[in-house]
């Protein structure tokens, strides 16, 4: 009787985790295709066989970008079919500079709307923000599974390198835009390139809205994200999936495989997340 009641209860959970799904999702900085001669043998065009296998390995419903230049971008979503793109150069809104770009797998996703902002004073034009070394960008999406019917948003941005108030002011314009964005109160996601360690005081009214998928992740894969073609030795990351409206994060970690005759994806290791509903 016992062992029929434990086989009901593993029943019970299998279809309950079977209802309930999961999202994979993941956190992308390509590093810039323009740095030839400085990245020498690790730059893109030597690498972006190995980018391309890493996504297809990975294999995201979405996921975000930084650093993308449109050629980037075009040779992933050629290379990518299912993959759509949405965003903008930083530089003047159309297809000058880095992009902060979102590409979902249009199998499993439908865009229902999306925009972009610069984290400055003057958000809805191309602009630098405070002390700002480069503009700086974030491209949000309305995204709808086509299976499920859930809605959901995902946000993906890059904070400034250099500028300190405009890491601070910039996240803070992020988390004020996630507040005014969404009165229905669906999931939410931020991914990207944050330039700051765990620890950074600018992550505090972040961490109040929501959930750090890193600390939050019994499967979390902690470590380095940007390694410098290896050469980072420090022990903490600087690229982030942030949720809220999901359960839980199932597992985080660092993709630091080699594909290919490459040995690196990029100066970044991508960061891949399962959400569960």
């Amino acid at each position: 009787m016992k062992k029929i009641i434990w086989i009901l209860v593993l029943m019970i959970a299998a279809v309950s985790c079977r209802k309930a799904g999961t999202l994979s999702v993941m956190t992308f900085n390509v590093r810039l295709g323009v740095a030839l001669e400085q990245d020498s043998l690790n730059n893109w065009e030597n690498r972006r066989e190995a980018a391309v296998a890493m996504i297809a390995d990975i294999a995201p419903a979405v996921f975000g970008v930084q650093e993308a230049y449109d050629f980037q971008l075009e040779y992933i979503v050629e290379r990518c079919p299912q993959y759509q793109c949405v965003g903008v150069g930083r530089e003047d809104g159309i297809h000058g500079g880095e992009h902060m770009s979102v590409l979902y797998d249009t199998t499993r996703l439908e865009l229902k709307d999306w925009g972009t902002y610069w984290l400055s004073e003057t958000p809805d034009v191309p602009s630098f923000g405070w002390d700002a070394a480069c503009k700086r960008t974030a491209t949000w999406t309305l995204l709808q599974e086509k299976q499920g019917g859930r809605k959901f948003f995902f946000v993906n941005t890059h904070l400034d390198h250099v500028g300190v108030q405009a890491r601070r002011n910039g996240l803070a314009l992020v988390v004020e835009r996630i507040g005014e964005m969404n009165p229905e109160g669906w999931p939410m996601i931020l991914c990207g390139d944050f330039n700051v360690y765990p620890d950074d005081s600018c992550l505090a009214d972040l961490r109040a809205m929501m959930t750090d998928a890193w600390t939050s992740s019994a499967e979390a894969d902690d470590g380095p994200t940007w390694h410098d073609w290896g050469r980072n030795m420090d022990d903490r990351h600087i690229d982030y999936i942030f949720y809220s409206g999901f359960s839980c994060c199932k597992s985080i970690r660092r993709i630091t495989q080699s594909y290919g005759t490459s040995k690196f994806v990029s100066d970044h290791f991508p960061v891949a997340a399962e959400l569960e509903w």
